[in-house]
């Protein structure tokens, strides 16, 4: 269970990982050793599994981001993710309980190079069928799981 300083912390880190943690100390009305010491527990306790950097795709050249549900056979699903694992142009791989077995976040320059990623993934033996969204907008990116 997590009490209102260590929620505080993790909307300040959320907000910007590299906050100072004398910053966040100051507001709290805390020592930064004491903030330094909280981070570090809800760290152990996996609250806070990474310090990552977001970055705009556009800018780095992948225009088409796709969020690809994949429908797998049972017995080659984990086989299955283990494959996409691997593939640079995923970003992001999940196994879900809804339509699709696995939900993909997958990155490419272009239609085409999008196009012909989603008939490499049609092609890994297992995959029966996939099911691509393309991202058109961002409308709110506050955090990730």
């Amino acid at each position: 269970m997590l009490d209102e300083i260590d929620t505080f912390i993790i909307r300040e880190l959320m907000e910007n990982a590299r906050k100072p943690f004398r910053e966040i100390a100051m507001k709290l009305k805390l020592s930064d050793v004491a903030v330094i010491k909280r981070v570090r527990k809800l760290e152990e306790r996996g609250v806070i599994r990474k310090y990552a950097l977001i970055v705009n795709p556009a800018v780095l050249g992948y225009n088409k981001i796709s969020f690809t549900g994949i429908n797998v056979k049972p017995d080659k699903l984990f086989e299955v993710a283990s494959k996409l694992r691997e593939k640079e142009h995923v970003k992001y791989i999940a196994l879900t309980s809804g339509d699709h077995e696995l939900l993909a976040v997958i990155w490419a320059r272009d239609s085409e190079e999008l196009k012909k990623i989603h008939d490499e993934i049609k092609n890994i033996e297992g995959v029966i069928n996939i099911y691509p969204a393309i991202l058109t907008d961002i409308i709110k990116a506050d955090a990730y799981v």
